[in-house]
């Protein structure tokens, strides 16, 4: 008998791509999106429309048919907003996941994947960042986050979870079939700005600082594929199912990427070059950011495949170029 997965947050860029690969894994996918920032062209199974504050709706969801466990994707995640509107971020990001976990609990499901970020982390001590960094989120995102996988923790040890929370770095680049991809309102992520910039889809590229301590000036940050953190998904969820109690691990490369080699490898894959113009730093924006990921492989067998900048732009470009939604 195929097994179950709710997935929260499922019609978004990470949520849709893990929802296809569990499909195409064997596991009957259902998903729960409120569609504020998600897309119902990028749900192929079962869609309810909802919001995780809604305890309703989602109580009516779990007694609607059993569910082995629930993969959470559903957040607000705009840095700059969340310093502008910090009460938003801990409304959804917070007293929604709470919901969603009680409900659960009164459902009787216990197997548990979040998606959590490299924000809980701040600014960096060291490099590579391990699992046992100090957590000193700056932001009330990352703050925000953080708070949820205390709370996870705690549901882990006294509550009967099993949880994985899976903290990653800069998610990027677009199924290779070509029929799925970052479509975000505002888009903030450097990639897909590159590439709406070289297709003359917005004014040109700024580019924030190049006089940091890198080998380039520019900052470096750990660019990692939709896919493998898909792949990384559905691992995690198999590890729970397979008795583990589980913990938070990194899903990164390992490597880091300076803003000027992604725009090198903007111009390798299309052609030519991103317009682009300096502009001075932004506040809270470390030098580099890359992760030590080597539990997630010691733990769930799990190492990214697609690690290569230019595969990443080139998977990002065949999207952009014919967006499906």
């Amino acid at each position: 008998m195929s097994r179950r997965v709710l997935i929260v947050g499922g019609a978004g860029y990470i949520g849709g791509h893990c929802a296809r690969e569990l499909e195409e894994s064997g596991i009957e996918v259902v998903v729960f999106d409120n569609l504020s920032t998600g897309h119902r062209e990028a749900v192929r199974s079962e869609l309810i429309v909802g919001d995780i504050r809604d305890r309703d709706a989602l109580q009516k969801t779990f007694a609607a048919k059993p569910y082995d466990a629930v993969m959470h994707f559903a957040a607000k995640a705009l840095v700059g907003e969340s310093v502008q509107h910090p009460l938003r971020y801990y409304d959804v990001n917070v007293g929604g996941t709470a919901t969603l976990l009680t409900a659960m609990q009164n459902a009787g499901i216990h197997h548990f994947v979040f998606s959590s970020t490299c924000a809980v982390y701040g600014e960096p001590d060291y490099l590579p960042l391990d699992e046992d960094h100090p957590k000193n989120p700056v932001s009330p995102y990352g703050e925000s986050k953080l708070i949820v996988e205390q709370m996870l923790d705690a549901a882990r040890a006294k509550e009967d979870f099993h949880v994985a929370s899976l903290r990653y770095f800069n998610a990027s680049g677009a199924h290779p079939d070509g029929s799925m991809g970052e479509s975000h309102d505002p888009e903030t992520h450097l990639i897909p700005l590159a590439l709406q910039a070289r297709l003359g889809l917005r004014p040109e590229l700024k580019l924030f600082g190049r006089d940091y301590d890198t080998r380039d000036g520019t900052c470096i940050r750990d660019y990692i594929h939709v896919c493998d953190l898909a792949v990384a998904h559905r691992l995690a969820l198999l590890h729970l199912w397979e008795g583990n109690r589980g913990r938070a691990w990194n899903l990164g490369t390992g490597m880091g990427t300076s803003v000027l080699e992604v725009l090198d490898a903007v111009k390798t894959v299309t052609g030519k070059a991103v317009p682009c113009s300096d502009a001075p730093r932004r506040a809270g924006d470390p030098p580099g950011l890359y992760a030590a990921a080597n539990k997630a492989e010691e733990d769930l067998g799990w190492k990214a495949s697609r690690n290569q900048i230019e595969q990443i732009v080139a998977d990002a470009w065949a999207w952009i170029q014919n967006p499906r939604y």
